[in-house]
Protein backbone atom coordinates (compact mmCIF):
# COMPACT_ATOMS: atom_id res chain seq x y z
CA UNK A 1 0.00 0.00 0.00
CA UNK A 2 1.53 3.39 -1.20
CA UNK A 3 1.79 6.68 0.86
CA UNK A 4 -0.92 8.08 -1.20
CA UNK A 5 -3.58 5.10 -0.67
CA UNK A 6 -2.77 5.74 3.19
CA UNK A 7 -3.34 9.81 2.71
CA UNK A 8 -6.27 9.50 0.71
CA UNK A 9 -8.14 5.82 0.98
CA UNK A 10 -7.46 5.88 4.73
CA UNK A 11 -11.03 6.79 6.83
CA UNK A 12 -12.43 7.72 3.01
CA UNK A 13 -16.05 7.27 2.18
CA UNK A 14 -16.38 5.84 -1.17
CA UNK A 15 -19.22 6.05 -3.81
CA UNK A 16 -18.81 3.19 -6.44
CA UNK A 17 -21.49 3.10 -9.32
CA UNK A 18 -21.62 0.21 -11.21
CA UNK A 19 -20.26 -1.93 -7.92
CA UNK A 20 -21.73 -4.91 -8.32
CA UNK A 21 -19.76 -6.83 -10.47
CA UNK A 22 -16.66 -6.43 -12.94
CA UNK A 23 -14.16 -3.65 -11.86
CA UNK A 24 -16.40 -1.98 -9.70
CA UNK A 25 -16.23 -5.04 -7.47
CA UNK A 26 -12.89 -4.43 -7.70
CA UNK A 27 -12.65 -1.38 -6.73
CA UNK A 28 -14.77 -1.44 -3.85
CA UNK A 29 -13.11 -4.50 -2.40
CA UNK A 30 -9.99 -2.36 -2.95
CA UNK A 31 -11.51 0.36 -0.81
CA UNK A 32 -12.19 -1.64 2.21
CA UNK A 33 -8.50 -3.56 1.69
CA UNK A 34 -6.88 -0.08 1.79
CA UNK A 35 -8.46 1.29 5.18
CA UNK A 36 -11.29 3.27 3.88
CA UNK A 37 -14.60 3.75 6.62
CA UNK A 38 -17.39 3.45 4.64
CA UNK A 39 -18.14 2.08 1.10
CA UNK A 40 -21.52 2.68 -0.81
CA UNK A 41 -22.33 0.46 -3.22
CA UNK A 42 -24.76 1.82 -6.63
CA UNK A 43 -26.10 -0.54 -8.81
CA UNK A 44 -28.90 -1.12 -10.66
CA UNK A 45 -28.93 -5.09 -9.52
CA UNK A 46 -29.58 -4.53 -5.54
CA UNK A 47 -29.52 -8.04 -4.43
CA UNK A 48 -26.19 -8.22 -6.16
CA UNK A 49 -24.90 -5.45 -4.42
CA UNK A 50 -26.51 -6.82 -1.18
CA UNK A 51 -24.58 -10.06 -1.33
CA UNK A 52 -21.14 -7.83 -1.83
CA UNK A 53 -22.07 -5.61 0.89
CA UNK A 54 -22.54 -8.44 3.12
CA UNK A 55 -18.76 -10.34 1.60
CA UNK A 56 -16.74 -7.60 2.65
CA UNK A 57 -18.01 -5.69 5.46
CA UNK A 58 -15.61 -5.60 8.19
CA UNK A 59 -15.40 -4.44 11.58
CA UNK A 60 -13.38 -1.01 10.53
CA UNK A 61 -15.58 -0.77 7.37
CA UNK A 62 -19.15 -0.23 6.91
CA UNK A 63 -20.38 -1.04 2.95
CA UNK A 64 -23.65 -0.61 2.44
CA UNK A 65 -25.70 -1.56 -1.19
CA UNK A 66 -28.52 0.66 -2.87
CA UNK A 67 -30.11 0.40 -5.61
CA UNK A 68 -30.12 3.03 -8.31
CA UNK A 69 -31.07 3.31 -12.30
CA UNK A 70 -28.39 5.78 -12.85
CA UNK A 71 -30.93 6.82 -16.10
CA UNK A 72 -33.48 8.21 -13.67
CA UNK A 73 -32.20 11.70 -12.50
CA UNK A 74 -34.68 11.58 -9.93
CA UNK A 75 -33.26 7.83 -8.21
CA UNK A 76 -29.65 9.39 -8.50
CA UNK A 77 -30.57 12.85 -6.19
CA UNK A 78 -32.81 10.00 -3.93
CA UNK A 79 -30.09 7.81 -3.60
CA UNK A 80 -27.16 10.40 -3.03
CA UNK A 81 -29.14 11.59 -0.31
CA UNK A 82 -29.63 8.56 1.80
CA UNK A 83 -26.07 8.11 0.94
CA UNK A 84 -25.14 10.81 3.23
CA UNK A 85 -27.53 10.36 5.65
CA UNK A 86 -26.24 6.91 5.90
CA UNK A 87 -22.31 7.47 5.64
CA UNK A 88 -21.99 11.10 5.83
CA UNK A 89 -19.91 12.95 2.93
CA UNK A 90 -18.31 11.16 0.34
CA UNK A 91 -14.27 11.71 0.20
CA UNK A 92 -13.82 9.31 -3.06
CA UNK A 93 -16.20 8.89 -6.24
CA UNK A 94 -15.94 6.58 -8.83
CA UNK A 95 -18.09 6.92 -11.78
CA UNK A 96 -17.87 3.26 -12.85
CA UNK A 97 -21.25 2.21 -14.51
CA UNK A 98 -21.68 2.15 -17.75
CA UNK A 99 -23.42 0.40 -20.71
CA UNK A 100 -22.84 -0.47 -24.49
CA UNK A 101 -24.91 -0.89 -27.51
CA UNK A 102 -22.86 -2.18 -30.34
CA UNK A 103 -24.19 -1.59 -34.03
CA UNK A 104 -24.17 0.54 -36.38
CA UNK A 105 -25.94 3.89 -35.84
CA UNK A 106 -28.64 3.68 -38.59
CA UNK A 107 -29.46 0.65 -37.02
CA UNK A 108 -30.03 1.71 -32.85
CA UNK A 109 -33.03 2.41 -31.16
CA UNK A 110 -33.38 5.76 -29.39
CA UNK A 111 -35.70 4.53 -26.50
CA UNK A 112 -33.71 0.98 -26.22
CA UNK A 113 -30.13 1.86 -27.45
CA UNK A 114 -29.23 5.90 -27.79
CA UNK A 115 -31.23 7.78 -24.35
CA UNK A 116 -30.15 4.67 -22.48
CA UNK A 117 -26.33 4.84 -23.56
CA UNK A 118 -25.67 8.39 -23.03
CA UNK A 119 -28.27 8.72 -20.22
CA UNK A 120 -25.55 6.04 -18.40
CA UNK A 121 -22.46 6.77 -19.92
CA UNK A 122 -22.54 10.51 -20.04
CA UNK A 123 -25.12 12.20 -18.30
CA UNK A 124 -25.12 10.31 -14.54
CA UNK A 125 -21.49 10.72 -13.80
CA UNK A 126 -21.77 14.41 -13.84
CA UNK A 127 -25.73 14.41 -11.68
CA UNK A 128 -23.90 11.85 -9.38
CA UNK A 129 -20.75 14.15 -9.04
CA UNK A 130 -22.98 17.21 -8.43
CA UNK A 131 -24.70 15.96 -5.40
CA UNK A 132 -21.58 15.19 -3.96
CA UNK A 133 -19.14 17.80 -5.24
CA UNK A 134 -20.42 20.60 -3.14
CA UNK A 135 -19.10 18.64 0.23
CA UNK A 136 -16.10 18.01 -1.36
CA UNK A 137 -14.98 21.37 -2.49
CA UNK A 138 -16.28 22.50 0.95
CA UNK A 139 -13.91 19.74 3.11
CA UNK A 140 -10.15 21.02 3.16
CA UNK A 141 -9.25 18.71 6.08
CA UNK A 142 -8.11 15.72 3.59
CA UNK A 143 -8.11 14.72 0.00
CA UNK A 144 -10.44 13.94 -2.30
CA UNK A 145 -10.50 12.35 -5.51
CA UNK A 146 -13.13 11.91 -8.66
CA UNK A 147 -12.57 8.54 -11.09
CA UNK A 148 -14.44 8.89 -13.72
CA UNK A 149 -14.13 5.78 -16.08
CA UNK A 150 -14.00 7.20 -19.80
CA UNK A 151 -12.40 4.03 -22.66
CA UNK A 152 -10.24 4.22 -25.55
CA UNK A 153 -13.71 5.33 -27.47
CA UNK A 154 -13.42 8.15 -26.27
CA UNK A 155 -10.68 9.04 -28.03
CA UNK A 156 -10.78 7.44 -30.90
CA UNK A 157 -13.52 6.71 -33.63
CA UNK A 158 -14.67 3.51 -34.54
CA UNK A 159 -17.43 1.85 -36.49
CA UNK A 160 -19.97 -0.53 -34.71
CA UNK A 161 -20.03 1.59 -31.46
CA UNK A 162 -20.90 5.43 -32.89
CA UNK A 163 -23.48 5.98 -29.82
CA UNK A 164 -20.66 4.44 -27.39
CA UNK A 165 -18.08 6.12 -28.54
CA UNK A 166 -20.18 9.63 -28.18
CA UNK A 167 -21.26 8.78 -24.79
CA UNK A 168 -17.21 8.23 -23.30
CA UNK A 169 -16.06 10.99 -25.83
CA UNK A 170 -18.45 13.40 -23.92
CA UNK A 171 -17.35 11.58 -20.28
CA UNK A 172 -13.66 12.34 -21.15
CA UNK A 173 -13.99 16.20 -22.24
CA UNK A 174 -16.22 16.81 -19.67
CA UNK A 175 -14.02 15.25 -16.87
CA UNK A 176 -11.11 17.15 -18.12
CA UNK A 177 -12.59 20.49 -17.56
CA UNK A 178 -13.89 19.54 -14.70
CA UNK A 179 -10.28 18.81 -13.64
CA UNK A 180 -9.44 22.18 -14.60
CA UNK A 181 -12.01 24.00 -13.01
CA UNK A 182 -11.04 22.34 -9.58
CA UNK A 183 -7.46 24.04 -10.35
CA UNK A 184 -8.47 27.12 -11.46
CA UNK A 185 -10.80 28.05 -8.78
CA UNK A 186 -8.52 26.98 -6.30
CA UNK A 187 -9.70 23.86 -5.13
CA UNK A 188 -6.87 21.34 -5.97
CA UNK A 189 -8.02 19.65 -3.17
CA UNK A 190 -10.78 17.52 -5.32
CA UNK A 191 -8.37 15.67 -7.58
CA UNK A 192 -9.84 14.50 -10.84
CA UNK A 193 -8.63 11.03 -13.35
CA UNK A 194 -10.11 10.05 -16.51
CA UNK A 195 -9.49 5.98 -17.41
CA UNK A 196 -9.25 5.20 -20.69
CA UNK A 197 -8.76 1.47 -21.44
CA UNK A 198 -8.81 -0.38 -24.56
CA UNK A 199 -11.43 -3.66 -24.05
CA UNK A 200 -11.57 -5.16 -20.95
CA UNK A 201 -12.41 -9.05 -20.45
CA UNK A 202 -15.75 -8.48 -18.09
CA UNK A 203 -17.80 -10.21 -21.02
CA UNK A 204 -19.04 -6.12 -21.65
CA UNK A 205 -17.17 -6.34 -24.97
CA UNK A 206 -17.38 -10.64 -25.66
CA UNK A 207 -16.96 -10.75 -28.78
CA UNK A 208 -14.78 -7.71 -29.16
CA UNK A 209 -11.48 -7.75 -31.22
CA UNK A 210 -8.28 -5.76 -29.75
CA UNK A 211 -6.54 -3.58 -32.37
CA UNK A 212 -2.86 -4.82 -33.72
CA UNK A 213 -0.74 -4.94 -30.28
CA UNK A 214 -3.84 -4.49 -28.33
CA UNK A 215 -3.79 -7.48 -25.90
CA UNK A 216 -7.54 -7.60 -23.87
CA UNK A 217 -6.92 -6.51 -20.40
CA UNK A 218 -8.10 -7.97 -16.83
CA UNK A 219 -9.98 -6.29 -14.98
CA UNK A 220 -7.90 -6.41 -12.23
CA UNK A 221 -5.03 -5.10 -14.03
CA UNK A 222 -7.08 -2.27 -15.83
CA UNK A 223 -8.59 -1.31 -12.11
CA UNK A 224 -5.07 -1.24 -10.90
CA UNK A 225 -4.04 1.00 -13.09
CA UNK A 226 -7.04 3.26 -12.49
CA UNK A 227 -6.76 3.33 -8.86
CA UNK A 228 -3.13 4.36 -9.06
CA UNK A 229 -3.95 6.95 -11.12
CA UNK A 230 -6.32 7.99 -9.18
CA UNK A 231 -4.34 8.25 -6.01
CA UNK A 232 -1.70 9.62 -8.00
CA UNK A 233 -3.65 12.79 -9.48
CA UNK A 234 -2.93 11.63 -13.33
CA UNK A 235 -5.15 13.74 -15.24
CA UNK A 236 -6.07 11.39 -17.42
CA UNK A 237 -4.68 7.02 -17.67
CA UNK A 238 -4.70 5.34 -20.77
CA UNK A 239 -3.93 2.02 -21.13
CA UNK A 240 -2.06 -0.38 -22.91
CA UNK A 241 0.46 1.77 -24.02
CA UNK A 242 -1.12 1.45 -27.47
CA UNK A 243 -3.80 3.86 -26.89
CA UNK A 244 -1.19 6.48 -26.68
CA UNK A 245 0.05 5.64 -29.76
CA UNK A 246 -2.85 5.90 -31.88
CA UNK A 247 -3.95 8.80 -29.86
CA UNK A 248 -0.49 10.62 -31.05
CA UNK A 249 -0.75 9.22 -34.71
CA UNK A 250 -4.81 10.38 -35.26
CA UNK A 251 -3.40 13.87 -34.20
CA UNK A 252 -0.45 14.29 -36.49
CA UNK A 253 -2.04 12.03 -39.48
CA UNK A 254 -4.30 13.30 -41.90
CA UNK A 255 -7.41 11.63 -41.25
CA UNK A 256 -7.79 9.86 -44.32
CA UNK A 257 -4.02 8.34 -43.84
CA UNK A 258 -5.11 7.67 -40.19
CA UNK A 259 -8.65 5.91 -41.48
CA UNK A 260 -5.80 3.64 -44.04
CA UNK A 261 -3.87 2.94 -40.77
CA UNK A 262 -6.55 2.27 -38.74
CA UNK A 263 -8.95 0.28 -40.82
CA UNK A 264 -6.30 -1.59 -42.50
CA UNK A 265 -2.86 -2.13 -40.28
CA UNK A 266 -4.12 -2.01 -36.68
CA UNK A 267 -7.20 -3.39 -37.50
CA UNK A 268 -9.67 -0.72 -35.29
CA UNK A 269 -12.49 -0.26 -37.60
CA UNK A 270 -13.04 -4.05 -37.64
CA UNK A 271 -12.31 -4.73 -33.39
CA UNK A 272 -16.06 -4.31 -33.15
CA UNK A 273 -17.42 -6.63 -36.14
CA UNK A 274 -18.13 -10.08 -33.98
CA UNK A 275 -18.78 -7.83 -30.83
CA UNK A 276 -22.13 -10.11 -28.56
CA UNK A 277 -21.09 -8.80 -25.24
CA UNK A 278 -23.53 -8.24 -22.53
CA UNK A 279 -24.46 -4.36 -22.62
CA UNK A 280 -22.94 -3.16 -19.11
CA UNK A 281 -20.28 -3.46 -16.61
Amino acid sequence: MSDNSNNVVRGATVVVTGAARGMGELYARRAVREGARAVALWDVDLPAATTLAQEITTPACEVRAYGVDLADAAAIASTAQRTRDDLGSVTILINNAGIVRGGYFADQDIARDIEPTMAINALAPMLVTREFLPAMIADRSREHRILNISSAAGTLANPGMSVYAASKWSLLGWSESLRLEMESSGNSHVAVTAFCPSFVSTGMFEGARGPLMTPIMTPEAAADAAWQGMLDRQPVVLRPWTVKVSMALRGILPTRVWDVLADKVFKVYSSMDNFKGHGGN
